[in-house]
């Protein structure tokens, strides 16, 4: 691994360990996990991966061979505040794990990523691998419900990022040819394995050559869109309501919506749209995926693509004619964008007899219209995996 031997020019000694995160994929179920909804997700065989050593002294000093300025900071002292950098993730982490366990030991080490950023939860993967080696080097122990929690708490009320528990989940959780079919309203899981009849499948990235980041992109403000139609449906419906912030679709039922849904401004309506939209998807795509059908569960991956672009409305043009070239591309039973849509990548489902000829037409046509990019557009293939070893 590169970050091994980055660790070595750096500290000019081997490692004491290594850590490793998978990246996730949710082909149904996008932006609706921070409003209580459903999701189907997969760990893939790609993540990051975090060498380290400790430091007795407190200190945490880490490097990344993606950006070029190393950050330390103690565990005792955090900045209380986000310092607009890439690792703010990592001291949100620090905080989060503080706050419920006693942290003396701090670490050094080098982080590696082994895809391009953008839609992968590469965030949620920095923190979780983060959190594995600084539990590993403090003698702590926690439960896969614990690293989900305190990743989230890192990203949302450290970086300020108002996500749900997805990406957390779908890499913690996950197994191997297993669908991941989680109800974030209460932490309820199951892991479907894959059918004996079903068809084989493969993923495949397609990375638009779009640097991604949350924090700077327009996900907050959807966010924020959805709970304004619930807070009104909540308001024409005559339904208690509290805090702005706590107001989620999943507490709204549908027909609610369907009987105030023409009196939202169009925005907000659209949101809810795609909210309930999708959590119908995603449980027609577990039972797709229950008895063997993939064709079906890609059909309604492909749909939800559709509601990100038309109701979500996210999604940077080279994304969009990702989407629109694999909808057209024999071989691929289905897709969407992958994270939040907004810049990052494109994830299908596909059929691995296809593998050649659907990276060669999906290449083709993408960089016919953007070949200015040819330099950072990728095509990675991928297989489901395990979720992070604790």
């Amino acid at each position: 691994m590169n970050c091994v031997n980055k660790f070595f020019e750096i500290y000019k000694r081997e490692p004491e360990g290594t850590t490793f995160c998978p990246y996730r994929i949710c082909p149904i179920g996008a932006h609706s996990d921070h409003n209580l909804g459903k999701i189907t997700g997969l760990a893939i065989d790609k993540g990051i991966h975090i060498a380290y050593s400790p430091k007795q002294n407190g200190v945490v000093e880490m490097a990344s061979l993606q950006f070029p300025k190393r950050a330390q900071w103690h565990i005792a002292s955090v900045p209380a505040q986000k310092q607009n950098d890439w690792a703010d993730y990592l001291r949100g982490a620090t905080l989060s794990l503080s706050k419920q366990h006693r942290l003396s030991v701090g670490l050094c080490g080098v982080i590696e990523g082994s895809l391009p950023i953008g839609g992968l939860s590469s965030s949620a993967a920095v923190i979780i691998s983060f959190l594995t080696a600084l539990c590993k080097v403090n003698n702590i122990q926690l439960s896969q419900q614990e690293i989900i929690d305190i990743a989230y708490d890192a990203e949302l009320n450290y970086v300020g990022v108002s996500v749900g528990k997805l990406d957390q989940s779908c890499e913690v959780l996950s197994k191997k040819n297993h669908l991941l079919y989680l109800d974030t309203k209460d932490n309820h899981y199951e892991l479907i394995p894959q059918h004996p009849a079903m068809k084989p499948y493969k993923i495949a990235i397609f990375f638009s050559g779009l640097e991604h980041s949350l924090a700077g992109s327009k996900y907050n403000m959807r966010v924020d869109e959805l709970r304004a139609g619930v807070y009104a449906l909540q308001a024409f419906a005559g339904m208690e309501y509290g805090k702005f912030n706590e107001a989620n679709a999943r507490n709204v039922p549908r027909e609610i919506y369907e009987q105030y849904k023409n009196r939202l401004p169009e925005p907000w309506a659209k949101r809810c749209e795609h909210w309930y939209t999708e959590f119908e998807r995603v449980e027609k795509g577990a039972e797709a995926w229950r008895r063997g059908d993939i064709e079906t569960y890609g059909k309604l991956s492909f749909e939800s693509g559709w509601s990100s672009i038309h109701n979500w409305e996210s999604g940077a043009p080279e994304q969009i004619r990702l989407y629109e070239i694999m909808t057209q591309t024999d071989g691929i039973y289905g897709g969407r964008f992958s994270g939040a849509g907004f810049k990052g990548c494109c994830m299908a489902l596909i059929d691995p007899a296809y593998e050649e000829s659907i990276t060669r037409r999906v290449t083709d046509l993408y960089l016919t219209s953007f070949p200015h990019l040819k330099d950072k557009y990728a095509v990675f293939i991928c297989d489901s995996a395990d979720g992070v070893t604790l």
